[in-house]
């Protein structure tokens, strides 16, 4: 199964135009449209209609999607260039937008290459112990996913001391969705909110403003290593990056989010999802 098909993204015909059937199993807990999910449609819209695969995109999350809607994602090219494409998504159910997705696509050759970060020291997945959630998540995104804790904790062993260094990691894959692509990885980046928990040591997350999502490497990968870092909290909003690494080290993108952080009444299963 590749991305698209997993995601149910469906061409019209009209290549600029794309439509995504809102569907539970791309939604959270909570029921509306899990944001990676938006971000990997838009991100899978734009890589088809331009040609060209992404080299970074970023998603401005503007309203919520439930189902059973539809999602229509219309694909703007403004500038086409020799090796460079740069394209907008605009994604809106009705009237109503969702999401606003800017991005540059395409490749280049140069004689160069590197990776600066380090990636944690972590357990294997098969040593770590599966995710565990605060609600049903039955019929959700969060089944289609296999998460482990490489370093962090289940919602049970909070509150706890911060982590150190705001730092937390996971281990994921997609059984669905083995073969690694960009929109796998918008999909897998959309950590920050549960890492903002993990840094404060408490039962907290948030709604994400936005994400950033950069292309450095795409390698075969079953697993992906999902290295949260949490900046910072303050004002009312959380920040930090998710570096996303294969099993044998390689760094295949990163992603940066802003936050609403909130915190979550361990008794309650419901969260709120206001924007204000």
């Amino acid at each position: 199964m590749d991305a698209r098909k997993f995601l149910g993204l469906e061409a019209t015909h009209n290549p600029h135009r794309w439509y995504l059937p809102v569907v539970p199993g791309l939604c959270t807990g909570n029921m509306f449209l899990f944001g990676g999910c938006g971000l990997a449609a838009a991100i899978e819209a734009m890589e088809a209609t331009t040609g060209r695969p992404l080299i970074w995109a970023t998603a401005q999350y503007l309203s919520y999607a439930r189902p059973p809607s539809v999602m229509d994602i219309d694909v703007i090219v403004p500038v086409v260039g020799k090796a460079i494409t740069q394209a907008r998504a605009i994604a809106h159910v009705g009237d109503t937008e969702i999401l606003t997705v800017n991005a540059a696509l395409g490749s280049r050759e140069i004689p160069a290459e590197g990776t600066w970060p380090i990636p944690p020291d972590v357990p294997s997945p098969e040593e770590s112990d599966p995710r565990t959630f605060r609600m049903d998540v039955d019929d959700s995104i969060m089944r289609r996913l296999d998460v482990r804790l490489a370093s962090a904790r289940n919602p049970m062993d909070l509150p706890a001391e911060p982590s150190p260094e705001g730092r937390s990691s996971l281990w994921a894959r997609i059984p669905d969705l083995l073969e690694p692509s960009a929109a796998t990885l918008a999909v897998l980046g959309d950590y920050v909110p549960f890492g903002i928990g993990q840094a404060l040591g408490e039962h907290a997350g948030g709604n994400s403003l936005d994400n950033t999502l950069r292309i450095a490497r795409l390698v075969p990968t079953e697993w992906v290593l999902i290295d949260i870092r949490i900046e910072a909290v303050g004002n009312g909003f959380g920040h930090g990056h998710v570096y996303l690494w294969s099993e044998d080290g390689t760094l295949m993108a990163t992603a940066s989010q802003s936050t609403i952080v909130r915190w979550w009444d361990p008794n309650r299963v419901e969260a709120e999802v206001d924007r204000k």
